[in-house]
């Protein structure tokens, strides 16, 4: 029988054990009062969240177990121990999951896979308990590395593979988990520009994730100067099949670096226009009006032309062109455009809205209304709608008249153009 489960047996017919459970009960008691307190200072804010967030996860676990140690350390000098020696590795089993399960929601999205995964840590730990309550853990070991396979001259068991992917997996883990800490506290800098807290951000990732490697490579038996090799092959690899990657994660320091960009920026490129709502050291993700995401590639960013609306300042000119009759009065369209303009919330008082006239066209006066707005943000399409609409009402309140298209069905005074006219070309009587 266990020698774990034979202590237990053994205290369980020994009024002693009252004291164990008074420990236990004691240590429970104060980390749900602990808990408790935590609780009532509310959530944490975003700049503490990944240390206080993971230390209120521990807390109920790591309370009880030391209030644990801490009994099982002064009742062992009188009495046997054999509950408290079983209830120190259930307590700890419980916080190694809501530590496991607390860094793998924060370095990844929410979704099924997470879930799934949270689900295997959970099994994972406790069937590991069970092994170790029972002692079948060392028979296990045992087992896992009598199962071995030669690669040439190396050695090769079930057991080292086992412990290189728990290396490999625990120390990523902790260097994304890292990382995205790191983010975290950078984007919320002030002090920092936005382009260069998405740079820092990325290096740091970046940095994290060779370091975790690094260290994880001795863990599972590799020399780390094998390196080396790889690192001549990933070089040629570079050269020719991957320089479009290459060159597209270049491209994205060197956005960040100059500064050409940033988050909220609104950008035209290529016929695209948006704004920009995530950079990444690959691409950028620009948002039109029409709420489509384009992934536009950082190399076609630094390689082609980009109008940046919000390079210098978040000031934005919308044009809007608008026809006016010649039999209207000019004055009065003008005026009442300017007036019309400043009534809408987006436009801007200063600079004020303007009214130029283009030109005296052949059907009509060519007026251009122009109107300031301070956001950028790609919704010219319902400014000018709402403009448009407003003008349309104020011209027929004020008597104001649109011309007529050049060949179109019919016109304002209900007349339509003769099929002669519409043979060459020509426009009816006005």
């Amino acid at each position: 029988m266990p020698t774990l489960l034979v202590e237990l047996w053994n205290d369980a017919h020994d009024l002693r054990i009252l004291w164990q459970l008074a420990v236990i009960a004691a240590g429970v008691g104060l980390a749900w009062w602990a808990s408790r307190r935590m609780d009532a200072q509310g959530s944490p804010d975003d700049t503490a969240r990944f240390t206080v967030g993971g230390l209120q996860r521990l807390q109920f676990p790591l309370t009880a177990l030391i209030v644990v140690l801490i009994g099982r350390a002064v009742l062992k000098q009188w009495q046997p121990v054999g509950l408290l020696n079983i209830a120190i590795p259930l307590l700890t089993a419980l916080g190694v999951i809501r530590l496991l399960v607390y860094a793998l929601r924060r370095v990844f999205a929410p979704g099924s896979w997470v879930r799934s995964s949270e689900r295997v840590i959970s099994w994972s730990v406790w069937i590991g308990l069970v092994l170790y309550v029972t002692d079948l853990a060392p028979h296990l070991i045992q087992f896992l590395d009598e199962l071995a396979f030669s690669v040439g001259g190396t050695r090769i068991t079930v057991l080292m593979i086992l412990n290189g992917t728990l290396a490999v997996l625990a120390t990523l883990l902790v260097a994304l988990w890292l990382g995205r800490a790191i983010e975290s506290r950078l984007m919320q800098s002030p002090r920092l520009h936005m382009s260069l807290r998405v740079m820092l951000s990325k290096l740091a990732q970046a940095l994290l994730i060779v370091i975790a490697v690094l260290i994880a490579l001795p863990a599972v038996g590799v020399d780390p100067t094998v390196l080396s090799v790889f690192g001549g092959a990933i070089g040629v690899g570079l050269g020719f099949g991957l320089q479009k990657i290459a060159s597209n994660y270049v491209s994205g320091f060197i956005i960040l670096m100059d500064r050409s960009m940033g988050l909220g920026d609104v950008v035209t490129v290529d016929h695209h226009s948006g704004e920009i709502i995530k950079m990444t050291a690959r691409y950028v993700v620009v948002r039109g009006a029409d709420g489509t995401e384009i992934l536009i590639p950082n190399e076609t960013l630094v390689t082609t032309t980009v109008v940046n609306h919000s390079y210098s300042d978040r000031l934005v000119r919308v044009a809007v062109p608008v026809p006016v009759d010649y039999r209207s009065d000019l004055k009065v369209a003008l005026s009442v455009m300017r007036d019309e303009a400043s009534r809408h919330p987006r436009v801007l008082r200063e600079p004020a809205p303007d009214v130029l006239i283009k030109q005296f066209a052949e059907h009509g006066v060519e007026v251009e209304l122009g109107v300031w707005v301070d956001d950028s943000r790609p919704g010219s399409a319902g400014l000018r709608s709402d403009l448009y609409a407003a003008i349309w009402d104020a011209f027929k309140a004020n008597g104001v008249r649109m011309p007529p298209p050049k060949y179109g069905t019919g016109n304002q005074d209900g007349n339509r153009p003769s099929p002669e006219a519409q043979a060459s070309g020509r426009s009816p009587e006005m």
